[in-house]
């Protein structure tokens, strides 16, 4: 994504990769319905997304009182948030940027803005520094010569550079390491198939593409030997939820005895959410599922059920991999402590 002139432009990834093309962004509006349709995705990159729009919000708020302004804010931050309900990053970013206005309302509009934009650019600047940051903590944990599996994706285009689990696979490569990528197609939408494999093309890194199911029979066959993907929300027990699928691979794993591991920055933690079962699950059009490209693929009148995101309990994560180090079990102790500012221990390892 890029800001330029007053504008938000976003790589289309609906159209990748067959297609690069850029949606512009002028109003909230434009950017609400680019998050909601999936121009951008992936919890970082929405969050950065929606800040954003948080700016072009207030550049739509011409005049009028205090109150006024206050009741444009609340709605083009429940506008922003309302459109992808999983992911948390979406709602920390949104609320920084309202209590930022909040707390500079009553001066003059223009440095408000002003304001308003050099937050939003700051956003966007930490998250690409906490990716590289993540890389460089989780890269330790990838031994060299390993296959590892990872699951939609979780790379440069999920935020605003590098990636999560993408980032710590190729700051992995960065130390020399030798890595094969076995990368799942990730149904409905085939965001491993379309964007993952996408990434790893343009980054010259060796992967082979499978689908969703054939992820057990190479793990049985010693083929793959960890797995490691993003996360949209993790609670407070470290539960942790992700793409649909995720708590397959997740299972898949502990059945092989193969560490599964979640990369995330620390602003996909939320303490507030007790566990996994209280994080709200997306539903997404059953269209998603009967059709491909616009191909119909199923009977018509088919009843379909399509949950964007399931949740992976914490018990099948060996690890979670943040900008501030690699957090282990006990979750709930551990991600309170990295969250209050504790560093880990020289091996890189938060312990309980």
């Amino acid at each position: 994504m890029e800001w330029k002139k007053g504008k938000l432009y976003l790589l289309d990834q609906t159209k990748l990769p067959l297609s690069e093309a850029y949606v512009a962004c002028s109003t909230y509006q434009d950017a609400a319905r680019a998050i909601r349709k999936m121009v951008v995705r992936g919890a970082p990159a929405i969050g950065v997304a929606a800040a954003f729009g948080m700016v072009l919000g207030i550049r739509q708020f011409k005049s009028g009182t205090r109150a006024a302004l206050k009741k444009h804010v609340d709605r083009v931050a429940q506008a922003l948030v309302s459109t992808r309900p999983t992911a948390v990053n979406l709602v920390w970013a949104v609320e920084r940027m309202r209590r930022l206005v909040f707390k500079r309302m009553g001066g003059d509009s223009q440095i408000l803005r002003e304001e308003l934009e050099k937050e939003a650019l700051r956003i966007l600047e930490e998250d690409l520094e906490a990716n590289r940051e993540m890389g460089r903590q989780g890269q330790v944990l990838i031994p060299d010569g390993v296959s590892v599996l990872t699951y939609c994706n979780a790379g440069a285009l999920a935020t605003a550079g590098y990636g999560t689990a993408l980032g710590v696979i190729r700051a992995a490569r960065e130390a020399g390491k030798r890595i094969h990528v076995y990368v799942g197609e990730t149904r409905p939408l085939l965001q491993g198939a379309r964007l993952t494999a996408w990434e790893l093309m343009r980054d010259r890194i060796p992967f082979t593409l499978i689908a969703d199911n054939m992820a057990g029979w190479l793990m049985a066959q010693g083929k793959i030997h960890l797995a490691i993907t993003g996360a949209d929300r993790i609670a407070a027990n470290g539960d942790a939820a992700n793409k649909i699928g995720t708590y397959s691979v997740a299972l898949l794993c502990r059945a092989h005895r193969l560490p599964f591991y979640v990369a995330a920055p620390i602003s996909t933690i939320d303490l507030s959410t007790a566990r996994g079962e209280k994080i709200p699950i997306e539903e997404r059009a059953s269209t998603e599922v009967t059709t491909l490209r616009g191909k119909r693929m199923a009977p018509h009148a088919v009843k379909v059920y399509n949950p964007a995101f399931d949740v992976t309990p914490h018990r099948f994560i060996s690890a979670i991999i943040t900008e501030r180090g690699i957090v282990q079990s006990p979750y709930r102790l551990n991600l309170k402590r990295i969250l209050s500012g504790a560093t880990p221990d020289d091996d890189q390892r938060l312990i309980g």
